[in-house]
């Protein structure tokens, strides 16, 4: 019995051994072998958002004078104004295509039109979007459809200001801020710039296209310092636009610009060549400008403004030019995400040197106002 028992306790004492020495080993076998976690894989549902933009003012002219249409008087004309209001519709089809629909109601200033002096609705971006993230850096995409111009859209991301006045280049009738096109745009790697290159009709948003010419636009951006903490928001940009009045009558821009982007403050310069020549009977027109502006900030919200714009509209005729200056204080209210609050007060006094007709110095004093989710 006893040599029995002993037996019993050999075999049992073998297997567990035996069972331990399998677990041991099994046990990093199996944490070799154990799969790696799937990778999640993109969001392909169908979404779509509404946002809102608006800029409303209250200016007064301070100069020149406006003559009353009843009493013939000369008066300050001052006036309540919406001068812009978007409504923002965005969305993904799938993680690879997007779209924007954003018509803008704005007041009717075509003399008569049965509408004149009214707000009327037209539209300002309708656009496809393909965006190449699965391929390409992150943030590249191509456009087709009534979308944002190269330079107007890369300054005004910069300025922060539209809410007050255009960059100088959209301002003073050389770019539009929105055309009909097709457009392609390229972040380079590690954040050392981008580029945006595209076709367009070249009438802007605002007219149909006239004849066969197209507008070739091309941007590119430099960030030379992308890992400096304190000159990575340094900038450096090349724009040219080629286009046509009509075949032969050339219709060129040419911007080079400085941008800086800081916590406490942007700022930029650019300067711009172009020429005109609007039909074969007319001569070339050789445009020359620059703007400069600041807009130092505080961590409570406080900011102000100070811009200033050049212009010769023709280079031929000496001491034709025309100069603005922009002065103002805003205050930026907190906000979560995108959603953007601000009120302005600035003077934009703007004075035009040997033009004919004579153009009189023209000071306006306003309260600008943003709303923008």
């Amino acid at each position: 019995m006893n040599r029995r028992h002993s037996t019993v306790r050999r075999l049992l004492g073998s297997t567990i051994a035996v069972a331990l020495i399998s677990i041991m080993w099994a046990a990093p076998c199996a944490a070799q072998v154990t799969p790696a976690a799937a990778s999640t894989p993109p969001d392909d549902t169908p979404k779509i958002s509404v946002g809102a933009t608006i800029f409303a003012d209250y200016t007064v002219q301070q100069q020149p004078k406006f003559t009353d249409p009843i009493t013939s008087e000369q008066v300050t004309l001052n006036q309540f104004q919406v001068g812009r209001s978007y409504i923002n519709v965005t969305g993904n089809i799938s993680h690879s295509i997007a779209f924007r629909i954003t018509p803008d109601i704005t007041r009717e200033a075509a003399i008569g039109s049965n509408v004149s002096g009214s707000y009327v609705f037209r539209l300002k971006y309708a656009y496809l979007q393909w965006n190449f993230d699965d391929f390409m850096t992150h943030g590249s995409w191509a456009r087709f459809g009534q979308q944002q111009t190269p330079w107007v859209d890369f300054m005004e991301g910069v300025y922060r200001y539209r809410f007050q006045g255009q960059v100088f280049e959209e301002r003073e009738g050389f770019l539009s801020s929105s055309d009909v096109g097709a457009s392609f745009h390229y972040n380079l790697p590690s954040n050392y710039g981008d580029l945006h290159a595209g076709v367009y009709n070249g009438e802007t948003f605002t007219q149909p296209e006239v004849n066969e010419q197209k507008g070739w636009m091309i941007r590119g951006t430099a960030r030379p310092l992308p890992m400096s903490e304190n000159l990575r928001g340094l900038r450096l940009t090349g724009f040219y636009d080629h286009d046509m009045f009509a075949s032969h009558d050339a219709r060129t821009r040419s911007i080079f610009g400085v941008t800086f982007e800081h916590k406490y403050a942007n700022a930029a310069f650019d300067y711009l060549w172009a020429t005109n020549q609007p039909n074969p009977a007319s001569s070339t027109t050789d445009v020359r400008g620059w703007s400069a502006w600041i807009t130092p900030r505080t961590a409570i919200g406080w900011e102000g403004l100070v811009r200033f714009d050049h212009l010769e509209p023709d280079e031929a005729v000496s001491g034709r030019k025309r100069d603005r200056t922009i002065a103002g204080v805003a205050y930026w209210f907190p906000h979560q995400g995108n959603v953007s609050t601000a009120l302005l007060f600035d003077v934009d006094n703007t004075k035009s040197d040997n033009f004919s007709p004579v153009q009189p110095t023209r000071r306006l004093i306003a309260v600008h106002a943003l709303l923008n989710f």
